[in-house]
C-alpha cells in the first residue's frame, strides 16, 4: 500500500503542476453551474433541491472524465515513460491503483469544490439533505466507473485523442443503456427480463437509483464491480503491451 501511496501522492501532484487541471475544474464549476441553474431551471422549479444539478452529471461526465483519464497511460506510453515505471519494484496492480486513485481525488475535488450550490439551496429552503448526500454519492461512484473504463482504453493506445473517443463511445453506450426512449424501444420489441438487463447495465439507472436517496447495495455493488473489472482489464492490456 506504501507504493500505491506514493504513486497515488506523484500523479495527483502532477495534475496541479501545470494550468490544465484548474483550467478543468473551472470549466467544470462554470458548466455544473449554468446546466443547473439556467438550463435546469433551479429558481423556475420553486422546490428546494438539486435534482436539476445532479441530472447534468452523466452527461458532463462523459466529456471530462474521458479528458482526465486519456493521459493516464497514454501518456506514459509516448513518452517512454511506462517502461521505467514499470522496472521499478511496483507491481501492475500498484500502478494501476495509485493512478485511478490519484485521478478520482483529483474529480472528487472539482465535485467538492461545488458546495457553494449546495449552500444556495440550504439558504432557500430546507432540502433534505441525505438525498443531496447520497446523490453526491452516486456521482462520485459514477465518475470512478467513467474513469476505470477510461483508465483501460488509454493503457491500450499511446494516442491520448483515440483513447477519449473510445471512453466517450463506450460511456455513451452505457448511458444510454438506461435512457427512457432507449427502454421502452427495446421493451416493445422484447421481454420485461431484456429491458431490465439492459437498464441493470447503465449507469444512469444505477444513479437516478441513488439520486432518490435510497442507497441500495445492488447499485454500490454494480459500480464498484464495474470499476474492478475495467482495472483489472487495464492490467491485462498493460502486461500485454509490456510482453509485446
Amino acid at each position: 500500500m506504501s507504493l500505491t501511496l506514493t504513486i497515488f501522492k506523484r500523479e495527483l501532484r502532477s495534475y496541479f503542476a501545470t494550468p490544465v487541471a484548474y483550467v478543468f475544474i473551472v470549466i467544470f464549476l462554470l458548466l455544473a453551474g449554468a446546466f443547473a441553474f439556467y438550463l435546469g431551471g433551479f429558481y423556475e422549479r420553486g422546490q428546494a433541491d438539486l435534482q436539476p444539478f445532479f441530472t447534468f452529471h452523466p452527461w458532463l461526465y462523459l466529456f471530462l472524465v474521458p479528458a482526465v483519464s486519456m493521459r493516464l497511460w497514454a501518456e506514459e506510453r509516448k513518452s517512454g515513460t511506462i517502461e521505467l515505471l514499470l522496472t521499478l519494484p511496483v507491481t501492475l496492480w500498484q500502478a494501476v491503483l495509485g493512478k485511478f486513485f490519484a485521478a478520482w481525488a483529483f474529480i472528487a475535488i472539482a465535485l467538492a469544490l461545488t458546495f457553494p450550490i449546495w449552500l444556495t439551496v440550504n439558504y432557500l429552503g430546507r432540502p433534505d439533505n441525505g438525498v443531496i448526500f447520497a446523490s453526491y454519492l452516486g456521482s462520485l461512484l459514477m465518475a470512478g466507473a467513467f474513469l476505470a473504463i477510461g483508465s483501460c482504453l488509454s493503457a491500450a493506445t499511446r494516442n491520448q485523442v483515440v483513447a477519449f473517443i473510445l471512453t466517450v463511445a463506450i460511456c455513451f453506450v452505457l448511458l444510454l443503456a438506461g435512457y427512457p426512449l432507449v427502454l421502452g424501444a427495446i421493451g416493445s420489441i422484447a421481454p420485461q427480463g431484456v429491458v431490465d438487463a439492459v437498464a441493470g447495465l447503465s449507469f444512469l439507472t444505477h444513479f437516478e437509483a441513488i439520486g432518490k436517496g435510497v442507497i441500495d447495495l445492488r447499485d454500490l455493488v454494480y459500480f464498484v464491480l464495474t470499476i474492478a473489472v475495467w482495472l483489472y482489464a487495464s492490467t491485462l492490456v498493460i502486461d500485454m503491451k509490456k510482453a509485446a
